[in-house]
């Protein structure tokens, strides 16, 4: 007898796991046809996977049973390795160098953006954790949208170009410290222990920047192989262990896998990227296709009309955020639409940050943010490829309007 009830729960779980299978199987498939059909139209996949993972949740069209745990897992590995690759695009030097000469443009960009959000936020009567969290929201731009469209559209020799960059460098660097202060202030200690937790995130990073810029290039040598395999598990493997701890100080895991990023460097950052970038796209497909499954559809209307109108307000900001920043440098009007228009996507980091708190802090901020990033990651493309033709257009019309006004009348 109890060998028949063990041979009917060892039936039971191999029918589980075939199932899981199954609808992870058709899950990644069904990923991988939304990608070649953003391929085919030159857009982001971001907002396809969102849908996703909204048509696949609770309340959606077609509900699926999957393991939370099991998918929430490979979505935290999506954010690392997201991170991970981000951190490989700047080094230390040039991270250095953003901070000398791009803290004005900084400074605009982070009043201009996360103003609009701590300001809805206020508005719709939030916590005001919640308040800081729409503010991180609405500030930071798509660095992986936003270098796809600069490649998609041959802008990345551009004029405009570098101070489209350093505004993105510096977003990262305060998402550095940002992160910290969130997750001490999310973990509700007494004034003097969050000081503490607060004081010793920030030195961390501190000091793990400190030691990418002088110790890099020797971890970098330590880590390079003639074997890809030894270099993807070492590199694979030094990214969880230092986001681990990370998270152990409260630095957050997902900074812990940026400093990793920054910290190498020459042959073996050129091998990382080749290595992890297959790696990178299919966890970070199922991080937004997670994020999708925790919201409920049946929410996203009530959140639409302040979505809406906060995608509105801050594609305007992030417009005269990049105009500022190009016009500093002595770029031409035209470009300075450019760097504009180029800065307004959202997506990655948002979701990153409206995931921090959505279910303890405040259940209106995640499908809030859904709703708000699928409006920004299909606008910014869109508007980085139409802002010239238009502002083109409305300079001829006002060119052709003033030249068509009668002059002042003689004087006989």
């Amino acid at each position: 007898m109890l060998v028949a009830a063990a041979a009917g729960s060892a039936d039971e779980a191999g029918v589980g796991l075939a199932l899981l299978l199954i609808e992870l199987g058709g899950m990644v498939v069904c990923l991988a046809v939304l990608s070649r059909l953003a391929g085919w139209f030159r857009l982001s996949p971001i907002p396809l996977y969102l849908l996703a993972g909204l048509a696949f949740g609770d309340g959606g069209l077609l509900p699926l049973n999957l393991s939370e745990s099991f998918v929430g897992i490979g979505a935290e590995i999506g954010v690392l390795l997201l991170l991970f690759m981000l951190g490989l695009e700047y080094t230390a030097a040039e991270l250095q160098a953003s901070l000398r000469d791009g803290w004005t443009s900084g400074l605009v960009d982070a009043v201009l953006n996360f103003t609009p959000g701590v300001l809805f936020g206020l508005a719709l009567g939030w916590d005001p954790i919640a308040v800081v969290l729409l503010g991180g929201v609405t500030y930071i731009s798509s660095s992986g949208v936003i270098s796809k469209v600069l490649t998609d559209l041959d802008r990345l020799g551009n004029r405009e170009t570098p101070a489209v960059l350093s505004i993105l460098v510096m977003e990262d660097l305060v998402m550095a410290v940002y992160l910290p202060v969130i997750a001490v202030l999310m973990a509700a200690a007494g004034l003097v222990a969050g000081l503490t937790s607060l004081a010793a995130a920030v030195a961390t990073v501190f000091m793990v920047f400190v030691f990418a810029l002088r110790f890099g290039e020797r971890l970098s040598q330590a880590i390079f192989s003639r074997s890809d395999e030894a270099v993807l598990l070492m590199t694979f493997g030094l990214i969880l262990l230092v986001a681990g701890i990370a998270q152990r100080l409260q630095v957050s895991a997902a900074i812990g896998a940026f400093l990793v990023g920054i910290a190498l460097s020459g042959p073996v950052a050129e091998r990382a990227r080749e290595l992890l970038s297959p790696l990178r796209d299919l966890f970070a497909a199922v991080f937004f296709v997670f994020f999708g499954l925790q919201v409920d559809p049946r929410n996203i209307p009530e959140v639409a009309l302040p979505a809406l109108a906060l995608a509105l307000i801050t594609a305007l900001t992030k417009l005269a955020t990049g105009w500022w920043a190009a016009r500093r440098i002595g770029v031409a009007t035209r470009g300075r639409w450019r760097a504009g228009a180029a800065l307004v996507a959202r997506g990655e980091f948002s979701i990153v940050i409206a995931g921090l708190g959505a279910g303890t802090v405040e259940p209106r901020l995640r499908p809030l943010a859904a709703a708000y990033v699928l409006c920004m990651v299909m606008l910014g493309p869109i508007l980085a490829r139409v802002i010239e033709p238009l502002v083109a257009a409305v300079s001829r019309r006002s060119r052709k309007a003033r030249s068509g006004r009668p002059g002042p009348a003689k004087v006989k």
